[in-house]
């Protein structure tokens, strides 16, 4: 099975009018990164406001020279193939509105719904009330991001990896952290380094818990009042 964790940057939240500027992917075949990444900036050809600017950091000098949406489309397609998994945080109500859009433009067929998975809404699922943001997410699985000091579309979908490996039922420890080796363009290696980090586990000592002759003479007199009981108590 063939997932892309993919996340956008934008010049705002309108995809309408608004562009993108910024695409990363991650893949993973069968819940496991191959190290093929793809990630491109993008010329959205319009203005962006400093509060933007301010999210993502890229401005409009640095992406005055950069490729186009239609100029890149092909490569992103070819990337994220005819049928594999989709996965963004808050895709339904943001990234795939925006990757329709620019797809749309470019006279592309849309992608549909029922190739995208929604971190956002399996995490507000799983967690009820809970903030579920995800720098929240990546506090709460212990997954350091101590890195993303502004929003960027290839780090935040690393980090979205590992947070969407932990919904689905857990990762392994540093699962991500270690970069994964590929021989030749298409053969990734199969095996991970993973290390466990003893030093972050805490050891309990067991609590005793007796139990006084008056506790064990209740607890007889109890099974005594259940018929045919499987402990043979009479």
């Amino acid at each position: 099975m063939r997932e892309i964790v993919f996340d956008t940057e934008t010049t705002g939240l309108n995809p309408d009018f608004d562009r993108i500027v910024d695409i990363g992917c991650i893949e993973l075949v069968n819940h496991i990164p191959t190290g093929k990444t793809y990630q491109c900036y993008i010329n959205p050809d319009r203005a962006m406001s400093e509060e933007v600017i301010a999210v993502h950091g890229l401005t409009e000098e640095f992406l005055s020279d950069k490729p186009k949406f239609e100029e890149i489309v092909d490569d992103f397609l070819d990337f994220i193939g005819e049928d594999s998994v989709l996965i963004a945080h808050n895709a339904v109500g943001f990234d795939m509105k925006f990757i329709n859009a620019e797809l749309a433009r470019c006279h592309r067929s849309v992608i549909p719904s029922d190739r995208v998975l929604d971190t956002l809404l399996m995490a507000r699922k799983m967690f009820p009330g809970a903030r579920v943001n995800l720098d929240e997410l990546c506090k709460r699985f212990h997954i350091d991001n101590s890195s993303r000091t502004k929003h960027g579309a290839l780090l935040d979908s690393e980090l979205l990896a590992e947070v969407y490996l932990e919904l689905v039922g857990g990762r392994e420890p540093d699962f991500l952290s270690e970069k994964t080796k590929t021989k030749g363009e298409n053969q990734p290696v199969s095996t991970v380094s993973v290390t466990l980090k003893a030093d972050n586990l805490t050891y309990h000592e067991p609590r005793p818990f007796p139990v006084s002759p008056e506790e064990e003479e209740q607890h007889k007199e109890f099974m005594r009042r259940i018929k045919n009981n499987l402990w043979g108590i009479e």
